[in-house]
């Protein structure tokens, strides 16, 4: 029977995040090593989107951890105003801290979908006591600065930052993103990395601890963690494949894989950015390359 327990840990700036446990009461974790895997929600969602391939690998014998940024699912209302490094440098590296230090899980594997990959990866550069301790990573639908492919990506992108602006933030319900509206101050970040092709940072006055101006593009190949990245054929504007081809590529570790799934390369549909990680046919073939990723991956394979 799978079970769900839910942990609020304290973020270093003040805050909370929840953190739910999945797995299965009935696998005996002796029949093989049982591996521990963190799951990650993008923008615009919460464990909602993670759940069904949770329960997929919990039911496999793995324990599986879903954390759900600030102001998102079950994580409070933050005080303040937020953007993508404000989760990846305080959500990711209370979770990392919590699951090493105070479970001490002895070993971790990462899934993330879009953003969630995002924000890992800025938490693991400028925290980097943390990857050494991370066996595998998973990202579906995951780019940061190749959503612009030509001229007319370039206005789309700009005409949702303008209407993004005046609004004050995306209406994702209304447009189909998803289940939880961001602020311009969160998608802001994602805006203009894209438009200008790069990964910068834009720390506040209150993240002295961090280096101003940091270019994550720059030190990403220090993520050493051998990653999977999954691309959907369908996804035109957030993460369309290109991007996501240019993202991992950033790494540069030969260790790293790169799939896109359409039915030209024989998979069951075009999968836009949600169904890849989330739908009948998701389950059937693209949570099954995940498993094997993370089993590929393991003290345990031989």
């Amino acid at each position: 029977m799978i079970t769900e327990t839910l942990k609020l840990v304290a973020t270093e700036d003040g805050e909370q995040i929840a953190i739910w446990k999945i797995f299965d009461n009935a696998k005996n974790s002796a029949i093989a090593k049982r591996q521990n895997i963190l799951l990650t929600h993008g923008t615009f969602s919460d464990k909602r989107v993670c759940l069904g391939i949770a329960n997929y690998l919990a039911k496999r014998g793995h324990s599986c951890y879903i954390m759900e940024w600030r102001g998102h699912g079950h994580s409070p209302i933050p005080k303040v105003k937020f953007n993508f490094e404000t989760v990846a440098l305080y959500d990711f590296n209370a979770t990392l801290h919590y699951l090493f230090d105070e479970l001490q899980l002895d070993n971790l594997h990462c899934v993330t979908h879009s953003g969630g990959g995002i924000c890992l990866t800025m938490c693991l550069v400028q925290n980097e006591q943390h990857i050494n301790k991370i066996s595998s990573i998973s990202m579906l639908a995951c780019q940061a600065y190749g959503a612009v492919m030509n001229p007319k990506s370039y206005a789309k992108i700009m005409l949702i930052k303008t209407m993004t602006r005046l609004l004050g933030y995306v209406p994702a319900k209304r447009l189909r993103l998803g289940t939880i509206n961001e602020s311009y101050q969160m998608m802001g970040q994602w805006f203009n990395w894209n438009l200008n092709q790069n990964f910068k940072s834009s720390l506040t006055k209150q993240d002295s601890k961090y280096t101003k101006n940091f270019d994550y593009r720059q030190h990403i190949h220090k993520v050493i963690v051998p990653i999977y990245a999954i691309s959907a054929k369908g996804d035109n504007v957030i993460a369309p494949p290109r991007g996501c081809k240019l993202f991992l590529d950033d790494f540069n570790n030969s260790a790293n894989s790169f799939r896109k799934f359409s039915m030209a390369n024989g998979d069951l549909e075009d999968y836009n950015h949600s169904r890849v990680i989330l739908s009948s046919n998701a389950a059937k073939e693209v949570w099954p390359t995940i498993a094997a990723w993370i089993e590929r991956h393991s003290e345990n394979s031989h």
